[in-house]
């Protein structure tokens, strides 16, 4: 059989073409949407909340042990982005956290996955979490440091916010490597590598 170009329609770059997009119903739609706005409302409020927590009970700048040496709280004010990379150009970490912002709201148009509403969700709920910081803390007006209160021993300082992030890239990573898009179809390719 061939198709109107007159390809065979069993050739192999058609049966491992990713198929077209397609969009859920407007009421799955709404439901996926939904799971997004919740996830990133739980992300965000469980960062903001933290943070306050920790500026309230670890004002000293003493350091207070949770599972031995291996994590402890210890309250820092992180002008940088993870790591304190970038430390010296707050403007940039704030302009990157905007372009998430903006990407994801691009990547979500065509949701039709709940584990890709989870993982945006926990993006877009941790990205507005640090970026309040950067305008609402000192020195403010985007300059703001991130309040940051997880010492992985002395590796790094982080927040919740960044455990947020952490775990919806390892979503993404998962749901690449099984090549689930953002639509919620599966690529062919994977799928019959998969056997």
């Amino acid at each position: 059989m061939q198709d109107e170009t007159g390809a065979p329609l069993t050739s192999p770059e058609r049966s491992s073409a990713r198929p077209p997009r397609h969009r859920p119903d407007r009421r799955s739609r709404a439901r996926l949407f939904g799971l997004l706005g919740l996830v990133a409302i739980l992300a965000y409020v469980s960062d903001q909340v933290s943070k306050l927590v920790a500026l309230d009970r670890l004002a000293d700048g003493r350091s207070r042990p949770v599972i031995d040496d291996v994590i402890s709280l210890r309250l820092i004010g992180n002008p940088g982005a993870a790591l304190s990379l970038g430390a010296s150009n707050t403007w940039v970490m704030t302009v990157i956290a905007v372009a998430v912002l903006v990407a994801i709201v691009f990547v979500a148009k065509d949701l039709g996955s709940r584990a890709w509403a989870v993982a945006l969700g926990a993006l877009l709920g941790a990205a507005l979490g640090n970026l309040t910081d950067r305008f609402t803390r000192p020195p403010g007006g985007g300059r703001g440091h991130v309040v940051d209160f997880i010492d992985y021993n002395g590796w790094f300082i982080g927040n919740v916010a960044d455990i947020w992030i952490v775990a919806a890239a390892i979503l993404i990573v998962l749901l690449a490597l099984r090549g689930i898009g953002v639509d919620g179809r599966r690529d062919h390719a994977t799928r019959h590598h998969d056997g």
